[in-house]
Protein backbone atom coordinates (compact mmCIF):
# COMPACT_ATOMS: atom_id res chain seq x y z
CA UNK A 1 0.00 0.00 0.00
CA UNK A 2 1.22 3.47 -0.82
CA UNK A 3 1.07 5.60 2.30
CA UNK A 4 1.31 8.88 0.40
CA UNK A 5 -1.67 10.75 -1.01
CA UNK A 6 -0.17 11.46 -4.44
CA UNK A 7 -2.93 13.89 -5.46
CA UNK A 8 -2.48 15.93 -2.28
CA UNK A 9 1.33 15.82 -2.55
CA UNK A 10 1.29 17.15 -6.13
CA UNK A 11 -1.14 19.91 -5.21
CA UNK A 12 0.98 20.94 -2.21
CA UNK A 13 4.18 20.93 -4.27
CA UNK A 14 2.48 23.06 -6.94
CA UNK A 15 1.44 25.58 -4.28
CA UNK A 16 4.96 25.59 -2.80
CA UNK A 17 6.40 26.21 -6.28
CA UNK A 18 3.74 28.87 -6.99
CA UNK A 19 2.64 26.98 -10.11
CA UNK A 20 -0.44 25.21 -11.43
CA UNK A 21 -0.99 21.69 -12.73
CA UNK A 22 -1.48 23.31 -16.15
CA UNK A 23 1.92 24.99 -15.95
CA UNK A 24 3.46 21.75 -14.70
CA UNK A 25 1.90 19.85 -17.62
CA UNK A 26 3.32 22.36 -20.09
CA UNK A 27 6.75 22.18 -18.44
CA UNK A 28 6.91 18.38 -18.82
CA UNK A 29 5.34 18.34 -22.28
CA UNK A 30 2.05 16.68 -21.32
CA UNK A 31 -1.57 17.77 -21.52
CA UNK A 32 -3.41 19.08 -18.47
CA UNK A 33 -5.90 16.24 -18.81
CA UNK A 34 -3.11 13.64 -18.80
CA UNK A 35 -1.45 15.10 -15.69
CA UNK A 36 -4.80 15.29 -13.90
CA UNK A 37 -5.64 11.68 -14.81
CA UNK A 38 -2.25 10.39 -13.63
CA UNK A 39 -2.45 12.34 -10.36
CA UNK A 40 -5.95 11.05 -9.56
CA UNK A 41 -5.31 7.43 -10.60
CA UNK A 42 -4.33 5.28 -7.60
CA UNK A 43 -1.76 3.21 -9.50
CA UNK A 44 -0.86 5.77 -12.16
CA UNK A 45 2.42 7.01 -10.72
CA UNK A 46 3.83 3.85 -9.19
CA UNK A 47 3.91 0.60 -11.17
CA UNK A 48 1.20 -1.76 -9.90
CA UNK A 49 3.50 -4.82 -10.13
CA UNK A 50 6.15 -3.05 -8.04
CA UNK A 51 3.53 -2.34 -5.38
CA UNK A 52 2.39 -5.97 -5.40
CA UNK A 53 6.00 -7.20 -5.05
CA UNK A 54 6.71 -4.90 -2.11
CA UNK A 55 3.42 -5.84 -0.44
CA UNK A 56 4.28 -9.51 -1.01
CA UNK A 57 7.51 -8.87 0.88
CA UNK A 58 5.56 -7.28 3.72
CA UNK A 59 6.30 -3.62 2.96
CA UNK A 60 4.20 -0.50 2.58
CA UNK A 61 5.57 2.24 0.34
CA UNK A 62 6.20 5.78 1.53
CA UNK A 63 7.58 8.28 -0.97
CA UNK A 64 9.84 11.11 0.14
CA UNK A 65 10.58 14.23 -1.84
CA UNK A 66 13.90 16.06 -1.83
CA UNK A 67 14.23 19.43 -3.55
CA UNK A 68 17.15 19.49 -5.99
CA UNK A 69 19.69 22.24 -5.70
CA UNK A 70 19.27 24.85 -8.42
CA UNK A 71 22.23 25.09 -10.78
Amino acid sequence: MIKNNIEKDIKIKCVEADTTQAALAEKIGKTVQYVNRIVKKDDGVINKTFIQMMEGLGYDIRLTYEKREEK
